[in-house]
């Protein structure tokens, strides 16, 4: 089984669990948890989520 990424913070989903959202465009995100899911409805940018592995990705880069 392959471990997939999380469209939102970045983090791994491991087989059998999280949600997939599909959008109109046929497009398909991936989510590991409702946290993750309804930030990204709200709109938000992961990347200035400090809980996020994408900020911490970005942080030890310097950017």
């Amino acid at each position: 089984m392959e471990w997939k990424r999380c469209s939102f913070c970045g983090g791994k989903i491991e087989p059998g669990t999280g949600k997939r959202y599909v959008k109109k465009d046929g497009s398909i995100l991936l989510f590991c948890s409702s946290k993750c899911e309804k930030n990204y409805k709200l709109g938000r940018n992961p990347r200035k989520l400090k809980w996020t592995n994408i900020y911490h990705e970005l942080k030890a880069k310097g950017k």
